[in-house]
């Protein structure tokens, strides 16, 4: 069987390691108990998060044991990491309420049955810290010298770094060392923007136990041009189906540039290496059959496979491609009805869509309308050429009125 560490650095995931070598022998020779963090600051997972769930379940599949960590703790100080001002505090209420959607979510990629995963919350030890106690134990072992090279505070002097935040560090290594004593958790793993956090933690234990411990990250979810992948007009690419449908979802994927579609498939789907660069080689009008099945195939890992063939369905029918297509009703509309723009509440409305502008606007704020897949809620909103894709727009109205509208 391949080595899982040459699995990952084939498919694209490895970053940095603390000790390759020593890593990948480890990987080799026995079943290791890893685990990755999740800070509950927002009600539901991103696709950024799904990457780390990915690397999980690669690892799992290779005999591992993944530790599923909820920063309940954690989350009450917020990782400065990536972020130019300090986070939004959230009440212990919302942290708990966030932990458990995380918790749902993670359960449908991970197996969590007979001891095979663990999911724990740093809430548990985190929370009735000794403050003291914890320094005179914990922060001894830290040098602030050292810890103001690390790129995740750096990028913050200038603007102002919290003393709240300035903790984090010491918290993320202290979750490491629980884990080691608790669970002989040997190996730490996360994104690549958790590097100073994670090599905290390694070094932690090699002090207060004398043992070896390892971090490894992974890369961050990136277009070939170096912008994090996962953003949409309404924000980010969520998990929970309520805050980004999974139709939206599908279409996210269909329409990644064509220089991102192999590196997509390596990272985000399960298929064989030599099929992903098959597909990722395709060019001109090819790539599109790839864009298809890499939507379909990560669609069908978040949400199911019924909800996969659905959205590629009505992906299809939305281009005149599929069965669906023939049962909408279609409206063609003159190209120059939209140079200057129509608003949506007018386009609803002649379309027969609604019985009036007013119904139009009430049925826009309560979320009920939905152009090409994406949600409209403003009912100022205005309808352009670039709105439609490749000539078509799909409007859908409630959860089952669709709507086709074609340029000619």
């Amino acid at each position: 069987m391949q080595n899982i560490f040459d699995v990952l650095k084939e498919r694209g995931f490895v970053q940095q390691t603390t000790h390759e070598d020593e890593i990948r022998e480890l990987l080799g020779k026995e079943s290791v108990t890893f685990y990755i963090g999740f800070d509950p600051t927002a009600d539901s997972l991103h696709v950024g998060h799904f990457l780390q769930a990915m690397t999980m379940m690669h690892m799992q599949r290779a005999g591992h044991r993944p530790i599923v960590l909820l920063g309940g703790g954690t989350t009450m100080v917020g990782d400065p990491t990536g972020k130019t001002d300090m986070r939004k505090m959230l009440t212990v209420e919302d942290i708990d309420a966030n932990a458990e959607n995380f918790k749902k979510q993670l359960s449908k990629f991970i197996d969590f049955s007979d001891n095979k995963a663990l999911m724990v919350n740093n809430a548990d030890w985190l929370r009735n810290l000794n403050y003291i106690e914890f320094l005179r134990e914990i922060g001894k072992n830290f040098s602030v010298n050292r810890m103001l090279t690390a790129e995740c505070f750096k990028s913050r002097l200038e603007k102002g770094l919290s003393f709240l935040e300035f903790n984090y560090m010491l918290m993320q290594a202290y979750d490491f060392l629980e884990l080691y004593k608790k669970y002989d958790c040997k190996m730490e793993m996360g994104g690549d923007d958790q590097w100073s956090n994670i090599i905290a933690g390694t070094d932690l234990i090699r002090r207060k136990e004398g043992a070896s411990a390892y971090g490894m990250t992974f890369t961050l979810l990136t277009t070939s041009e170096g912008k994090k992948m996962g953003k949409t007009e309404n924000g980010a690419l969520w998990l929970d189906p309520e805050k980004t449908s999974p139709y939206e979802f599908y279409q996210y994927w269909r329409n990644v540039a064509d220089a991102d579609v192999e590196r997509c498939l390596s990272l985000l789907t399960f298929l064989p290496m030599d099929e992903v660069r098959r597909l990722g080689s395709l060019e001109g009008a090819e790539i599109n059959k790839a864009k298809e099945i890499l939507a379909y195939e990560v669609t069908k890992l978040i949400h199911s496979e019924e909800d996969a063939q659905k959205s590629q369905e009505a992906a299809r029918a939305l281009f005149g491609q599929g069965p669906m297509s023939e049962d909408i009703p279609s409206t063609d509309m003159n190209t120059s009805e939209f140079e200057e723009g129509m608003g949506l509440l007018n386009l609803l409305n002649d379309l027969g869509l609604t019985a009036s502008v007013g119904e139009a606007r009430r049925l826009v704020q309560q979320g009920g309308v939905s152009l090409n897949g994406e949600k409209v809620t403003d009912f100022k909103y205005t309808v352009t050429k670039d709105t439609f894709e490749e000539g078509a727009l799909m409007i859908k109205k409630g959860k089952k009125v669709y709507h086709q509208v074609k340029l000619v």
